[in-house]
């Protein structure tokens, strides 16, 4: 695929996975982190290594602006922007009794605003295009509607995404545009909750999130809009 992509939070785990998924079919990635710089540049390498345009790019997407700012060095330095990945989306484990209000602030821009901010910046060149594809990152349970008390910030922020992509995905379908979710269940290396039985018998490793986000990529999932596809070997279920 003639395709360029931006992959958010790309020196975490799952964001390298991501990543070195999405390299087997396009031709250019541009690679986001917050402050690895170092683990960006080598990502990158690998890349470029591998015959692929490839840029670092460093933002603070918890700031207003930066993310559109990101979009746009984007399309600057790899000349468009096709496929967009919101994988940035911290997490904080804290009783909603004690988190005050600037994490809760904190957590709402970094899971949803700057993922609003970046497919408001992304959307215009998909649409000259008439293709675009848009995966946004959940969590497992991000359809339950019932009480998190430990991590009610980050819960509350992941289902607005939810409604975000779907709203997307409804206004933005007639232009060849998909708009879908990827929701993690424990991926490896994460903070485990104290409920840890998984029908599959396994953490999630970060290439299953992974080979998911490809799938929404492929042409083989054009028609599929608005979905949220659960990768969590049958946890909580």
């Amino acid at each position: 695929m003639d395709k360029v992509a931006l992959v958010t939070a790309a020196t975490s785990d799952l964001g390298k996975a991501i990543v070195l998924e999405l390299a087997e079919l396009i031709k250019g990635v541009a690679v986001h982190y917050q402050t690895n710089r170092e683990k960006a540049l080598k990502l990158v390498q690998e890349l470029k290594d591998r015959g692929l345009s490839a840029v670092a790019l460093a933002a603070d997407l918890t700031k207003a602006g930066e993310a559109a700012r990101l979009v746009k060095e984007v399309e600057r330095l790899l000349g468009r922007l096709d496929i967009l990945v919101n994988n940035y989306g911290p997490l904080l484990v804290k009783p909603w009794t004690d988190c005050t209000p600037a994490e809760v602030e904190t957590l709402w821009r970094a899971n949803v605003l700057s993922a609003w901010e970046t497919m408001q910046a992304a959307l215009p060149g998909m649409r000259r295009r008439q293709w675009g594809r848009i995966v946004n990152l959940g969590y497992s349970r991000v359809e339950e509607l019932r009480a998190f008390p430990t991590i009610a910030p980050y819960a509350m922020a992941k289902t607005s995404l939810l409604i975000l992509t779907r709203t997307a995905a409804r206004t933005e379908a007639a232009s060849g545009i998909t708009v879908n979710m990827v929701s993690p269940g424990i991926v490896e290396g994460a903070q485990r909750p104290a409920d840890t039985e998984i029908p599959a018998g396994r953490f999630a490793r970060p290439e299953d999130v992974a080979r998911a986000v490809k799938f929404f990529v492929t042409e083989e999932a054009a028609y599929i809009t608005g979905a949220n596809l659960v990768v969590a070997g049958g946890w909580k279920l």
